[in-house]
């Protein structure tokens, strides 16, 4: 998740090539095997574009689900429309959410901005989608594109030790060594820090929603680096955004400040995250009065940004001028793990929806009355880029609504939603056949560009009680994905979209909010 937006239980976060990690071996349990219906299609160099590589022939069985969770969800079981209904037994029982990330996550892991696997990737979706019976574009969106290099921590007071260390996602390359200061909140901060290697050691705080928290505590990752720097910090370390740790590291974006015209020039300083456990290992030594000394290196390029997709597919409504109702999720991980949950999970949610939707029209020969587009964005981990670029191009058609899914693949709890009162109303009275409540303030990262046009959001929430055990790391693997709360939020999803589309009362048309005032908010 990328740039930082919190609003009620919502928040929508915040490299040469790097290739995809190697196919996962089969395990002893019963393994699942992709169908044969995923299996690519010949190459067409004519369809797709030159820098899409053809899908990999075969796939490794995929492993088996982790045991069902306790949250129940608050999706209705059976609801009274039989089209509906039809639509939504499809999405909970035809597998296809499970065995597309299975898919995803083996043959396109590590989806990064800036590589060839995220391009391949979107090469991927498009392929499977066609076979849907859907008519997809690949519409070209340039990416951010910054390398990982060679990463060390190294303690050499008191004690000679390596740690273990991952640069945050845009950090300057560099090589310091300091004695640390511990910080527990940025007013902290001062004349003590000059010289010093920063730890910001804020933990997680427990409980759920986790999104609420991790929003409390992921400004020292991503505003860590500056904040620090104008105090004269050489470098900065961050404790892991997570509650719970297994020595894990989490990665992600930091920010610099953007320089201003006339103002003093900008220090950029290097920037990464430590473990829980040696966050607080080193804290508990700062606070006994231990010398702490450090060394990082960290070997970080910043390249010319570079060309990648977004993967737009259309289930054309019946009435061209009753506007267009958006579902999305974005396609690019980061560059650990597979990108299983953040956010393969709410890819597999959009594909799934399509293809139920899809398989429902096909049988009953009746379209929505508006348009059902589904987008998966490119880069929103570390930019935006996607998101901002289909708004610019895309803007101006009449969007009814957008959802995002992008919280992982718990078992899906509620909507939380953001528009005027008279949209509020217009979907609380919409969505009531599908049983789930629905919050104020929501939304996602990527549709987030709709909002200016005055365009309702909703955003999916699910269970997310250990989204963050995972969440931008080399534990964010398929493995860690439970088949059936997985199929609840495609359900979720297909649901959402069919009954906005279908509505006979359209709802209120968006409305631009009015600009900020001289001195107001932005």
């Amino acid at each position: 998740m990328s740039p930082l937006r919190l609003s009620g239980l919502s928040l929508a976060l915040a490299c040469a090539h790097v290739p995809p990690a190697p196919t996962v071996p089969p395990v002893a349990a019963p393994p699942v095997a992709a169908p044969a219906a995923l299996a690519p299609p010949p190459e067409n160099p004519g369809r797709l574009p030159s820098l899409v590589r053809a899908p990999p022939a075969t796939l490794a069985p995929l492993p088996s689900p982790v045991p069902p969770g306790t949250v129940a969800s608050a999706l209705v079981a059976t609801p009274a429309d039989p089209v509906l209904a039809a639509i939504l037994k499809a999405a909970r029982t035809d597998g296809e959410a499970y065995k597309r990330l299975g898919a995803l996550c083996q043959g396109y892991s590590r989806r990064f901005a800036g590589t060839q696997t995220l391009v391949d990737a979107a090469g991927w979706a498009k392929s499977v989608w066609e076979r849907d019976g859907l008519t997809v574009t690949l519409e070209p969106v340039n990416v951010r594109h910054w390398v990982r290099g060679a990463e060390s921590l190294t303690m050499t007071t008191p004690a000679q030790r390596s740690l273990a260390v991952i640069g945050l996602g845009g950090t300057v390359p560099g090589s310091v060594t300091g004695d640390v200061v511990v910080i527990h909140s940025f007013d902290q901060l001062g004349p003590q820090v000059k010289g010093k290697i920063v730890l910001y050691d804020v933990p997680m705080a427990p409980g759920v929603p986790s999104i609420t928290h991790y929003g409390e505590t992921v400004p020292y990752r991503t505003q860590g680096a500056a904040n620090a720097a104008k105090f004269g910090a050489i470098a900065t370390l961050t404790r892991s955004v997570t509650q719970r740790s297994l020595y894990t590291l989490h990665t992600g974006a930091m920010h610099y400040d953007e320089p201003v015209a006339g103002g003093p020039p900008v220090v950029k300083i290097p920037s990464a995250a430590v473990t829980v456990e040696d966050s607080e290992w080193i804290a508990a030594q700062v606070a006994a009065g231990t010398k702490v000394t450090l060394t990082l290196n960290l070997a970080s390029q910043e390249l010319p940004p570079t060309p990648s997709f977004n993967v737009i597919a259309d289930i054309p409504g019946s009435d061209p001028s009753a506007g267009i109702v958006l579902i999305g999720a974005h396609l690019d991980s980061w560059d650990v793990g597979q990108g299983a949950n953040d956010d393969g999970a709410g890819v597999a949610h959009v594909m799934e929806a399509m293809h139920a939707i899809a398989g429902e029209v096909k049988a009953t020969g009746e379209a929505p009355k508006r348009t059902i587009r589904a987008v998966l964005f490119a880069n929103e981990e570390f930019g935006l880029d996607g998101g901002n670029a289909y708004g610019k191009d895309h803007g101006a058609e009449l969007h009814r609504a957008a959802m995002e899914t992008d919280l992982g693949a718990g078992v899906p709890l509620l909507w939380d939603a953001k528009g005027t009162e008279a949209q509020m109303t217009w979907l609380k009275a919409t969505l009531a056949p599908l049983g789930m409540p629905i919050g104020d303030g929501g939304g996602g990262a990527d549709i987030s560009p709709l909002e200016p046009k005055g365009v309702l959001v909703t955003g999916l929430r699910p269970d997310d009680s250990h989204y963050f055990d995972y969440h931008h790391t080399n534990a964010d693997t398929f493995d860690k994905i439970d088949a059936d709360a997985l199929a609840e939020g495609a359900a979720a999803t297909a649901g959402w979209a069919w009954l906005v589309a279908t509505s006979a009362d359209p709802g209120p048309a968006p409305v631009p909010p009015p600009p900020p005032g001289p001195g107001g908010a932005k």
